[in-house]
């Protein structure tokens, strides 16, 4: 008696997990169609969303630095593409940083954003960045990783520089952050 009890839990786990598997799959196009019926999570609409802004202020130029910094030495090769560039506030504009894993195995980088001066931080708005999630590299992999970003025409009339600064940490630094 015990026996059949026992496979009859069994196939009921099993169909268990089983639906639970065949859901987990079924949702990224669940998903995909929910999106679509409401427009909510719709990428290129949130993208375009984002880049919206009143006409660029053509009048004023605001000089973009870009800084790479390693925590330690060895570990990745990370550079900005260009040190600096002149925009106009309310423009989209776009660079790159290049990063090579050192490491000699595959691993997971992710980079910390930091603003200066503190107060342009608010305006000055990232729609696509590198940052936003945790970068997976194979061994010896190089690649550019784009950053797009528009800067307010609001910002303060007294800021005429910005800093963008990207600390890359790697995958044990990111194990000693947390």
């Amino acid at each position: 008696m015990a026996s059949v009890a026992s496979r009859s839990l069994a196939w009921r786990l099993a169909l268990m997990a089983l639906g639970s598997f065949a859901f987990g799959f079924a949702l990224v196009p669940l998903y995909d169609v929910f999106c679509q019926v409401t427009g909510a999570g719709n990428n290129s609409a949130l993208r375009q969303a984002q880049t919206v802004v009143e006409a660029p202020d053509e009048t004023r130029s605001v000089t973009i630095e870009f800084v790479a910094n390693l925590p330690s030495n060895g570990t990745f090769e990370f550079r900005p593409s260009v040190n600096s560039m002149q925009v106009h506030p309310g423009r989209l504009y776009e660079t790159t940083f290049f990063a090579r894993n050192l490491t000699g195995r595959d691993t997971v980088a992710q980079a910390v954003p930091t603003i200066a001066p503190s107060r342009a931080a608010a305006y000055f708005r990232k729609t696509e960045c590198f940052c936003f999630t945790p970068q997976h590299f194979a061994r010896a992999e190089a690649r550019p990783m784009p950053v797009r970003f528009i800067v307010d025409p609001r910002l303060p009339a007294g800021v005429d520089r910005i800093t963008l600064a990207y600390v890359f940490y790697g995958q044990q630094q990111l194990v000693r952050l947390n």
